[in-house]
């Protein structure tokens, strides 16, 4: 499985990835796995914002719907409105084009509370 060692993630199975004061997220290889074909990603096109630990939108499988949850606070840049039309570029690339939100981080410090790749591996398992 992969599980990149750049990235940050948090508990609920959301990766982060910051290049400078832009945070990059998305669900991890694990999650897409765990949901099976990812056939509807609901993200309000008009989302402004991000707050740590809250709810952003929901990513609906063929057997579930899950919330999306932020891994940190900031303003919403960048939605992937790829997902909108080809919501299974998530199972074939969920850290890259899979991505679902790009957010200017408000409060770079609440990556300290997310895990490294080694700490995500121990909590599935791997």
């Amino acid at each position: 499985m992969n599980i990149p060692s750049d990235l940050k993630y948090t508990n609920d199975h959301e990766w982060i990835r910051v290049e400078g004061n832009i945070g990059t997220i998305g669900i991890t290889e694990y999650a897409q796995g765990e949901l099976g074909d990812v056939v509807f990603v609901d993200i309000d096109p008009n989302l402004s914002s991000l707050t740590a630990g809250a709810n952003f939108g929901t990513i609906e499988a063929v057997k579930t719907v899950s919330e999306l949850l932020a891994p940190v606070s900031g303003k919403v840049v960048e939605l992937n409105s790829k997902l909108t039309d080809s919501p299974e570029t998530i199972n074939a690339d969920p850290y890259g084009e899979g991505w679902m939100v790009k957010v200017e981080l408000s409060n770079p410090s609440e990556l300290d509370t997310l895990l490294d790749s080694e700490s995500y591996k121990t909590l599935i398992g791997q």
